[in-house]
């Protein structure tokens, strides 16, 4: 079968594209999704950001025994918590201001096929409560109804984040993890896919001149293939796609040597806009201490261009334990920006093993740290 591209059911064509790769890692990811795809059980599909969990889902579908019927999509990210509800399992005329018609849920609408939850740890416990229902007994009530309507629906799930670690802190329900993951799936970061870093870089840079009219092939020069290798993609494929097309068209020609990994970098150098304070404080934004603070390094510089004295003075006007939980997390803030998100280096930046790092990151929001 042809995974180029796939329409999902719905009229709308998935982009396989991005599922290329030769790494041992990559193979061993693909041969585990070919082994659970046959298997009509929920899935659960884990990695970091930009690594590619939508074409995993897509894949699973496509070479499961439901792949002629509809793929349906859902990212539970973008929907605000009193509408995931509606948009899940649908609602009745009348139901709420506004519903003019009985309208058809994503469960409905991929009945006898698969339903990909995506950011499933964003869902409102009252919703994983319905869904674990779904998953059960294959049924669930629209919204302003009472009538049960019965569906067969295979889901397959993912998330950026640990949601054994929100479970254990009551932010996810543990009876619909234990459902869902009947088999999980990690994505691997493309900092362990070294090998494929260059086959998926001439991929974008063929269709994005192919975009452009080109007639030949660009070519990337020794020193930016070097670069590429060298970097350790935060933003995995999403990233080197971005930073690969971008580099194309500003390229002029076929040959591709300038490299720009920070789309943000100013020529006017930096303190440009005002700075935002790193979460979880509520240190102020001076625009003053920021623009003075525009050539220094190290750690300081992330807490809106403040000295270390300022720094120590807002933290001694905080209770004890604010000050410490505030400490604790720029220092992982500023750990995790200088080591461009490689959490074996911010470990070792801040003295401390790879278990007492993660340990410390799980205290803070799973959402930012996961």
């Amino acid at each position: 079968m042809d995974f180029s591209s796939q329409d999902d059911g719905t009229g709308r064509s998935v982009s396989m594209s991005g599922a290329l790769g030769q790494s041992e890692a990559f193979i061993e990811f693909q041969e585990q999704i070919s082994q659970v795809a046959p298997i009509d059980r929920p899935v659960l599909i884990l990695g970091e950001r930009g690594t590619g969990k939508e074409l995993a889902a897509a894949r699973i579908h496509f070479l499961s025994k439901r792949w002629q019927k509809p793929l349906v999509t859902l990212n539970c990210a973008a929907l605000t918590p009193s509408l995931i509800g509606s948009e899940l399992f649908g609602y009745e005329k009348g139901a709420f201001t506004g519903a003019s018609t009985r309208q058809a849920g994503r469960f409905e609408q991929a009945d006898d096929g698969t339903l990909f939850l995506d950011e499933i740890g964003s869902i409102p416990m009252e919703v994983q409560e319905k869904i674990l229902r779904v998953v059960e007994y294959g049924s669930f009530e629209r919204v302003g109804s009472s009538r049960p309507v019965q569906v067969d629906v295979r889901i397959v799930a993912a998330a950026n984040v640990d949601l054994s670690a929100m479970a254990a802190m009551g932010r996810f329900k543990q009876d619909l993890l234990d459902r869902l993951s009947f088999e999980v799936i990690y994505v691997p970061p493309l900092r362990f896919r070294k090998e494929d870093i260059l086959l998926l870089a001439n991929h974008f840079a063929g269709r994005m001149a192919f975009e452009l009219g080109w007639e030949e092939i660009p070519q990337l020069t020794d020193q930016a293939e070097k670069s590429l290798g060298d970097y350790l993609w935060p933003g995995n494929i999403r990233e080197l796609k971005n930073v690969i097309e971008r580099a194309v068209y500003k390229s002029g020609s076929h040959i591709i040597e300038d490299i720009s990994f920070d789309p943000f970098q100013s020529t006017y150098g930096e303190g440009l806009l005002p700075s935002v304070s790193p979460s979880g404080t509520d240190f102020p934004v001076s625009r003053e201490n920021n623009d003075n603070a525009a050539g220094s390094t190290g750690p300081s510089r992330g807490l809106s261009g403040k000295g270390q004295e300022d720094i120590l003075e807002d933290l001694f006007e905080k209770p004890l334990k604010e000050s410490i939980q505030a400490l604790e997390r720029y220092r992982l803030d500023s750990a995790m920006e200088s080591s461009r998100f490689n959490q074996k280096k911010a470990a070792v930046k801040l003295g401390l093993s790879y278990d007492q790092f993660r340990g410390l990151k799980k205290k803070y929001d799973p959402d930012i740290w996961g």
